[in-house]
């Protein structure tokens, strides 16, 4: 079956709206952009043992956990990354201390992968991102 067969028709033969691009698009470009710095940070907080498991929140309005450390303004990118952990994710209560350990069950290795909370107007997820090569 393919998707479109599962996507509401329109039997009255009414034009559909042109769709949106995805945020997700211009996110993946500055991620790509962004990769070297985001895994210098991730390594620092990795090696002063701040925490074993850094978060990346993505945004593009103002949020209020972690640090920023690309601003989109200065950057001229579409994307803000604020640098944070997982104590702060479980203290804020974004992680239910109860669902720590199944969030950790999916953490990938931080020195691969970049671990990005993302926030759109429609709600927020975890992504998981590979550095470059």
């Amino acid at each position: 079956m393919d998707i479109e067969e599962l996507l509401p028709q329109d039997p009255e033969g009414k034009k559909e709206e042109p769709k949106k691009q995805s945020p997700l698009v211009s996110l993946e470009k500055d991620l790509e952009l962004y990769s070297d710095s985001i895994k210098e940070v991730s390594i620092a907080i990795l090696n002063e043992g701040i925490s074993t498991h850094p978060i990346f929140v993505a945004h593009q309005h103002t949020v209020t956990i972690g640090e920023m450390i690309l601003d989109r303004t200065e950057l001229n990118t579409d994307w803000t990354i604020q640098a944070s952990t997982l104590d702060e994710f479980v203290q804020k209560g974004i992680i239910n201390p109860e669902k720590k350990a199944l969030f950790l069950k999916s953490y990938k290795k931080p020195q691969e992968f970049m671990c990005v909370f993302v926030i759109v107007p429609e709600g927020a997820n975890f992504i998981y991102y590979p550095y470059k090569k």
